[in-house]
């Protein structure tokens, strides 16, 4: 079996769960997500189509940690022609940033490096001022900045990247959001998002805010330029609104790729959540922080020792095996060389613990450096009005 279908998480899913752009309960089934959302699965054609151009393929690609598209066909089909594309992803400053966030971030570097593409990174500082994650307004833009350091400590080419928070950069999102907006009805915004009655104006007007960066690189080049948002599949919604209008306004469909949420660090059900500080290993944790978070986190192992020699562990259910598979372990022989001797007994979950806190270790000593070094950096990045 190809290591890429041994590598998915495969233990029983429940019936119910919630995926929303702001909210993600129980485990997720990403098949059923792929037929309600109605998005396309990678295929092997399309990903031999990447390999070809990219001269590899990224791990999360290998392994379907990326696993779902919009369009993607047509992204390539442009490139083969000469069009190239631009990159679109985001972040939602309501905290620090934690791995979690990051997995299209990584994903969107390598595709900057490998296909020379523009990247359009939207703060959504008036998102989180308006679902109520802060009651003043600064309070959201003072954590977007934080966040953007460590987006550039990601080694985002500044020649290529900008950066821009949706207060600082209004005027030139708000006459594409005004058009989009035109075109969206508020029963629209209900069947999407669940919108009620309570729901204040500005979220039901947010969508418009949040669909304008996939039309500027067209708005400013003055002809169609493609564009690839890779996010989570929890973001998808936003944007099936922005492709039904982009026809309306002249506009090309944003192509999307997907990806799956890093699992918590404390079980199979949920993903790594700022709200749960142990879930999740933040950019700014101490060593000492990070350490005891994943020395305490769940695994698949068994009840005792023994027990584990004997009958092996699940890395499938395993939160530590998951950060080996989504981040942390590049080399796929070494990952399944994990898999194996997990499964067999031959690896304890002390072992798979002590060697991803030496990996993360080393990840995190580098980016607090990069993080500090990015505070005199940021306005290489950044675009203001």
């Amino acid at each position: 079996m190809p290591l890429s279908r041994r590598l998915l998480f495969r233990w029983e899913l429940p019936e119910d769960f919630v995926v929303t752009p702001w909210d993600v309960k129980g485990q997720v089934d990403y098949d059923r997500l792929v037929t309600q959302f109605g998005t396309q699965r990678l295929t092997p054609d399309l990903l031999e189509q990447i390999r070809k151009i990219a001269g590899e393929l990224h791990p999360m690609l290998r392994r379907g940690v990326f696993y779902s598209h919009r369009d993607l066909d047509w992204i390539l089909r442009e490139y083969g022609k000469g069009n190239r594309f631009a990159l679109y992803t985001g972040r939602g400053p309501s905290s620090g940033i934690h791995i979690g966030h990051m997995l299209p971030w990584f994903f969107a570097k390598w595709l900057q490096e490998k296909f020379r593409a523009a990247l359009y990174f939207q703060i959504t500082d008036d998102e989180k001022f308006l679902f109520k994650d802060f009651d003043k307004l600064e309070e959201a833009t003072k954590v977007g900045y934080d966040n953007i350091l460590d987006i550039i400590a990601m080694g985002f080419d500044p020649k290529l990247t900008r950066i821009f928070l949706d207060t600082e950069y209004i005027r030139h999102l708000y006459p594409i959001a005004v058009e989009v907006a035109k075109r969206i009805t508020f029963s629209t915004t209900q069947a999407v998002f669940g919108f009620e009655n309570s729901n204040n104006i500005g979220e039901i007007f947010y969508t418009s805010i949040q669909a304008a960066p996939a039309f500027l690189p067209t708005a400013e080049a003055g002809h169609e330029v493609p564009i690839l948002i890779p996010c989570g599949i929890d973001q998808d919604p936003h944007f099936r609104i922005a492709r039904d209008v982009a026809p309306k306004l002249g506009y090309p469909k944003p192509a999307l790729i997907h990806n799956k949420l890093l699992p918590s660090l404390l079980g199979p059900t949920g993903k790594m959540s700022a709200s749960i500080p142990e879930s999740s290993i933040f950019t700014t944790d101490t060593e000492a922080q990070a350490q005891k978070k994943i020395m305490n986190a769940f695994t698949g192992g068994r009840a005792t020792v023994e027990e584990q020699r004997r009958l092996g562990a699940n890395p499938y259910i395993c939160s530590i095996f998951a950060q080996y598979n989504y981040i942390f372990e590049p080399d796929d022989r070494h990952l399944a060389e994990v898999e194996r001797t997990c499964k067999n007994g031959e690896r304890l979950c002390g072992d798979c613990k002590t060697e991803l806190w030496g990996k993360v270790r080393t990840w995190l000593k580098a980016h607090h450096a990069a993080r500090e070094k990015a505070k005199d950096r940021i306005d290489q990045f950044m675009l203001h009005d």
